[in-house]
This record gives structure tokens, sequence and C-alpha cells, in this order.
């Protein structure tokens, strides 16, 4: 795609990448882009460059604006390879002894994944770069979501240079919010619940610390997806939103089933639950991609999880997603556990001894049934649904 100017000066150089569908475990059945930024002035600048497969083609880009070798600066907001895994061949390309503009633990990952002397500038949370007639103010935002990580704000545009904050995994030929509309609001949640869920409490002093700066926003430029032109707030708003976790009434009965003992006890949970009015999903481990029932736990009050008992263990599925639910440390959920067994029985035990080192509020001891469920046990499933159904707020 051709680069696209922002604003005065500014284009869009990155990349989009129609084919991945896999990113970490995360499922982008939509493709992505790598967003690299071109800022024209006395002092012309790169903001970050794009995954190592792309690097080519950012430099095509960049040479449709400027010849590569005219910048002067290049900034690298976050390390992660798919947006340094083209610094190589960038910095080949413009000079190797151009200054390389990073926060301190940026520059200490950078000399790591490349192993070269460049010209690191690692800046100071506040520090200033004057570029000529704009200058870059560098925000520390450290674990949002690398330690490395930073922003980059362009005061007299009043545009942010977001990094991975504020991102979606989303390949279209739409460059900003208004070309797109409320399409793009899933991918954006999707990306926050799977991404930077665990760094809620962050996200949330950030926001305050940017409020108390009053740091005027007219465009929220991230290194993923779409750019926020007409509505910047409205990503913002909707990160504090997902950050409070506030519950509602709704519950995911996720499970996994080896001779569908488990999937009928899920089915008499849900049914439990929708008795009492609460939106209620059923989420099969091997019809769901995980990362796409971690969006759904974000708002969700309660998570009942259910598995077979396998090798006096968890089934497979359950266990991976048991793990990556934990990695993402979601809050405020009531938590229970179900399963069917053959002659050990161990999996519920298992189930809720990890819910509550997730510090979900377990409050049943769950309910095992041997081999297939009869009528007083999907009764018991069936009450189970309507117990926890009581518990959640209103």
């Amino acid at each position: 795609m051709k680069p696209i100017e922002i604003a005065k000066d500014i284009f869009w150089v990155g990349c989009i990448d129609w084919n991945i569908r896999d990113f970490h475990g995360y499922s982008t059945y939509q493709g992505s882009t790598y967003n690299s930024y071109l800022i024209l002035d006395d002092h012309v600048t790169l903001i970050d460059t794009v995954k190592k497969a792309f690097a080519d083609q950012l430099i095509a880009n960049i040479s449709q604006v400027i010849d590569p070798k005219k910048i002067e600066y290049v900034v690298s907001n976050h390390t992660e390879m798919d947006h340094s895994g083209g610094l190589a061949r960038v910095m080949h390309k413009v000079g190797e002894d151009k200054p390389l503009y990073c926060s301190k633990v940026g520059h200490k990952n950078l000399s790591m994944h490349f192993h070269k002397n460049w010209n690191y500038q690692p800046v100071e949370n506040g520090g200033e770069l004057i570029l000529g007639k704009r200058s870059l103010t560098f925000l520390e935002t450290r674990m949002l979501h690398w330690p490395d990580s930073m922003f980059s704000y362009v005061k007299q545009e009043r545009l942010l240079f977001s990094s991975d904050a504020f991102g979606q995994h989303y390949a279209g030929l739409e460059r900003f919010d208004d070309q797109i509309g409320e399409k793009i609001m899933p991918h954006a949640r999707k990306y926050f619940a799977n991404i930077l869920l665990l760094y809620s409490p962050l996200i949330l002093d950030l926001v305050a610390k940017v409020t108390d700066m009053k740091l005027a926003l007219d465009m929220v430029c991230p290194d993923h997806g779409i750019i926020w032109r007409s509505d910047p707030s409205k990503i913002i708003k909707a990160y504090v939103e997902w950050s409070e976790q506030k519950p509602k009434r709704k519950a995911l009965v996720v499970y996994d089933t080896m001779w569908e003992s488990t999937e009928k006890m899920a089915h008499a949970i849900v049914e439990g639950l929708g008795k009492d009015g609460v939106e209620a999903v059923p989420m099969h481990l091997r019809k769901w991609h995980r990362s796409d029932i971690i969006t759904e736990v974000l708002d969700a009050g309660a998570v009942i999880v259910g598995s077979p008992t396998l090798n006096n263990g968890l089934f497979p599925t359950v266990s991976d997603f048991m793990t990556y639910m934990k990695g993402l440390r979601p809050k405020n959920k009531i938590g229970a556990a179900f399963g069917s067994y053959g002659w050990s029985g161990e999996a519920v035990k298992l189930i809720n001894s990890q819910l509550e080192a997730m510090k979900f509020d377990v409050i049943d001891p769950g309910i095992t049934t041997q081999f297939v469920p009869d009528e007083k046990g999907l009764e018991q499933c069936f009450e189970l649904g309507r117990k926890i159904a009581r518990a959640l707020p209103e």
C-alpha cells in the first residue's frame, strides 16, 4: 500500500500483513499491520520499523516520499520484533551512524537483539527531541506491554505515536477510524484482552497521568491497525472501561469433552444460568480459539470450567486454556468447575486450585459425574448454573 499523509508532512509508511493467522498464540484471522511513521522536518525522522520480512517493503514505501538516506533520526518506541525486526535493514540503508532513539531498557534490548554498536541515544521520561518546526516528547510506558515501551508525542500536531497501545490486529485498506467505523472495535477489544489485560492497573495509572498533564490529542497512531483521528478519546475511554474489569451478568462455560458427558453437563449449567436471566455462552475449547474465549472473559462475571479427567489430570485443551488465562490475570470473576470421569476424577479439584490461584471467587466445590450424567446429575448442573446466576451482580 502506498504511503499516506496523515498530517502535514507526517506519513504512514507501514506494511499490511494480509496472511498472518497466529501471533504467538493469538488468532489473527483478519491479518495485521506493522505501522511505521515518517516525519519530514529539518531532521527527517522515522518512528518504528516493521517485521523483518517486510523491511524491503518499508524502505520502498519511504522511498516514495524521500530518499531513505535523508532520514537523520530513527525512533524505536518498542523493541518487540514485529516493530524492530526490520531495524537492521533500515539502519544499513539510512546509515548506521544515525542516532537511534529509544528508552534505556530499549537500548539494552536492541543491543541483545542485534549485537550492533549503533549510535544509541537512550532518552529520559519526558525528554524532548527537536526536529525543526516540531518536537518529540518521550513518555515512558514501562510494561505496556514490555519493559522498554514508550510513547512519542508531537505536541505541535497533538499527535501520539502509541506503540502497541490502542492497536488492533486487522489488515485492511482503511487507515483511519472514520473510514471503518464500529467494525474496528471488536478487534481493539480482542487486542486489549489478549495483550494488555494483565497491565490494566498500569493503564489506569497512565491515563490518570496523561489527564493530569492535560495532553491534548487530535490523533493516536498505534503500531498495529488503524489510526484514531476522528475521536481519539473513544479508544482511550474504552481502555479505561476494559481496565476497570467491571463484571456483567454474563457467564462463560468453557469446556472440552471426550465422550460428550462433560458437554452434557456444560449445557445443563448454561440452561440454569439462562433461567435466571444471565447471558450464558458455552465455549467448546476445540471449537473456539483461546484468544476469542479470553475476549469474552474480559467482561464476564463468571467463568465456569469443565474438563474430563485424563491420565489423572486435565484434558490438554483445558490445561492450555487455564495456563493462558492465568497469564492474563482477569479480575472480579466468580469461578466454578465441573467434569465427568471414569475412575479417578481429579480434574475438578485441579481446576478449582487454579481458579483460586487466580483469585477467582470459587463459590461451589464443583460437580463431578462418573461416566455419563444421569437426570439427577444434570439437575445438579442446572442448579449450579442458578447458584452462580444468583451470585452475579445485577
